[in-house]
């Protein structure tokens, strides 16, 4: 995760096709196992753009998303989540979700 300064929610409701933004904290090792499968997943849609958000105490974007638990990704078509999943065990499950975002408007 990167410890960069999160967008406001309006940016992110903002863009344009397909997104995943992922919630989690570096040393979460439930986000770190979870990597591989999310970058599996994620070689098979190369337009989808993936925002990683370092989530914690006093994050408001990750509130305004309702996260509970990490990872969580949310996946995103012109702003609107049409899925999520918490804590993902595997690739497959994240692909189901990709194919709902990418493609068709």
């Amino acid at each position: 995760m990167n410890a960069a300064p999160e967008p406001a929610r309006a940016e992110i409701d903002a863009i344009e096709g397909a997104v995943v933004v992922e919630f989690g904290a570096s040393y979460c090792g439930h986000c770190r196992a979870a990597q591989p499968l999310i970058a599996a997943a994620l070689a098979n849609h190369p337009q989808v753009r993936h925002i990683r958000i370092e989530d914690g105490p006093g994050r408001r974007l990750g509130r305004s998303f309702r996260v509970k638990l990490w990872p969580t990704l949310v996946f995103l078509r012109q702003g609107r989540e049409l899925a999520r999943l918490v804590r993902p065990g595997d690739a497959e499950a994240i692909a189901q979700a990709l194919a709902q975002i990418d493609g068709a408007p």
